[in-house]
């Protein structure tokens, strides 16, 4: 990871405020003084700062059921951000493993651990999320097998990976889908003469929800290392 990085996880310190003793001359690495916070370092390295050795702490790893209204982002913009439903320290540091847009709701995993989160989000891992879907017309009966082959999406040269459906009742359906394409799951449903009207994850992998809406905790280490496998 990025020295600054590094000095963050070990420390209170701000990102400027880390960048700043770094910059300064305040830290070194296996003996030598480093200067530039973009220096790549490794754990099992030597990094001390003004002396004293450094250690990072562990990685974070949360599930939160997200409002509507909200936005996977570190910032108020539009909208505001969900990391407001946080009361941690450090949350600049945290970052979403697959993000929802404004208006959808559910499951999302929050963690510092970039290795963990690409995981769960590149396409080859084959993680399955779990999406229910409210739609504005009955679902027609040829669409689980269209998904089940993959669907033609606008833009996109190759089709979806195969999909599972399940139909709830005439408007209402899960998807699960093992990959994240931008706005997939309503790509997939206008693709088929459908829109959607409300979206909301109920499963990431082998982890369910199971928060009321706002609330967050931490994963288990059980379920931390299903992502693993």
């Amino acid at each position: 990871m990025r020295l600054d990085k590094f000095v963050c996880k070990s420390t209170e310190l701000t990102k400027p405020e880390a960048i700043e003793q770094i910059r300064a001359g305040d830290v070194s690495v296996n003996g030598c003084i480093i200067t530039d916070e973009a220096t790549q370092v490794h754990e099992n390295n030597a990094i001390l700062l003004n002396g004293s050795r450094l250690k990072t702490r562990d990685f974070r790893y949360i599930l939160m059921h997200k409002p509507a209204g909200t936005i996977c982002s570190n910032k108020d913009e539009l909208y505001p951000s969900l990391f407001n439903y946080l009361e941690i320290e450090n949350v600049s540091e945290l970052h979403i493993a697959g993000r929802l847009d404004a208006d959808t709701t559910g499951m999302v995993l929050i963690t510092d651990d970039g290795r963990w989160s690409f995981n769960i989000t590149r396409p080859t891992q084959k993680c399955s999320k779990v999406y229910r879907v409210g739609l504005s017309r009955d679902i027609g009966e040829d669409v689980a097998a269209k998904f089940e082959h993959g669907i033609a999406l606008q833009g996109e040269l190759q089709l979806t990976l195969p999909a599972q459906l399940e139909v709830i009742s005439a408007k209402e359906v899960l998807l699960t889908i093992t990959e994240g394409k931008f706005h997939q799951v309503k790509r997939m449903f206008a693709a088929v003469g459908n829109r959607v009207v409300s979206l909301h994850r109920e499963a990431i992998g082998d982890v369910n929800l199971d928060l009321d809406v706002g609330q967050w905790r931490y994963l288990t280490n059980d379920e931390v290392q299903s992502f693993n496998r």
